[in-house]
């Protein structure tokens, strides 16, 4: 990663929401955030005022997050490795991910035509299993499930550019961002490495107006805003422990929220509830939404 800064460690965030299990996946929509909290299976949304509220119970554990046009929910559901849509009362299967998720299912994309991008694991973490690559499940609006994007290693964190002619994905294992061009029909082309991040491991990333990413490491316990080709153009020391998510949002766009805990672990997350959200102002604004 060139040009590498030091994390800067300051008192420019302030806490959004705590008692939470393990909060992922953050989406900013009409005037909230909603998040994933994995442990707690639930997906929940944090209004202007603070307060935290279920949406919907999703006990395989839920992670990426996405809207269709229409205003449907869709929601990656981990453990079974499906993709399910929520209609504001009930959750039902909009697809059958376990053919191309070798793995529990992971974050999520959803484009502008609908089309959802989700990642896996590519091998069973929490068992302690050899590590393997990945493929993208790539769902169509009817459900059907494609296989794209070859040998991803633990393919993370996506975003598309405003165009919707790029996809974007943190591959942790790997300490880099890959892009793909989108063909007319959802399928991707051939991946170029669009930055190499030398010791980060990138988990949650967001997309900004001027096209550099936030990107969330929690290995590293940072929040970079990195360039194509790598130059890191800002970094912050994550709050509230590790920092593995991050998106832009807020009224104008220029809100960074942050979702952090100090542990991976289920038991102790359960338990004692350390997770937290943050938030931050920042100069560059989220990319145009489609």
């Amino acid at each position: 990663m060139a040009d590498s800064l030091r994390p800067r460690a300051d008192s420019g965030w302030k806490l959004i929401a705590s008692g939470l299990a393990f909060p992922e996946a953050p989406r900013w929509r009409r005037d909230a955030l909603w998040f994933s909290d994995i442990f707690d299976g639930r997906v929940k949304r944090v209004a202007a005022t603070g307060d935290v509220t279920v949406v919907v119970d999703v006990p395989t554990g839920p992670s990426g997050l996405g809207w269709r046009r229409d205003g449907t929910l869709l929601v990656v559901s981990m453990a079974d490795r499906r993709l399910l849509a929520f209609d504001g009362i009930s959750c039902h299967l909009e697809a059958d991910l376990s053919g191309v998720a070798r793995g529990p299912a992971n974050d999520m994309v959803v484009a502008p035509s609908g089309v959802a991008y989700i990642g896996n694991f590519g091998y069973d973490y929490e068992a302690g299993a050899p590590r393997a690559s990945a493929h993208l499940a790539v769902v169509d609006l009817d459900g059907a499930v494609h296989e794209a994007g070859d040998d991803l290693w633990f393919p993370n964190g996506m975003a598309i550019t405003p165009d919707g002619a790029t996809l974007l994905v943190a591959e942790t294992s790997a300490s880099r961002v890959s892009s793909f061009a989108i063909a007319c029909d959802g399928m991707l082309g051939t991946r170029r490495t669009w930055a190499d991040l030398g010791v980060a491991r990138p988990d949650g990333i967001s997309l900004d107006a001027e096209g550099a990413l936030w990107i969330a490491s929690p290995a590293t316990r940072e929040i970079l805003r990195v360039a194509e080709g790598g130059r890191v153009l800002d970094s912050h020391e994550a709050p509230g422990g590790m920092g593995q998510a991050c998106v832009l949002g807020g009224a104008d766009g220029r809100s960074l929220f942050v979702c952090s805990s100090p542990t991976h672990d289920r038991a102790q997350s359960l338990r004692d509830r350390p997770g937290t959200i943050w938030s931050r102002s920042v100069p560059v604004p989220a990319a145009v939404p489609w």
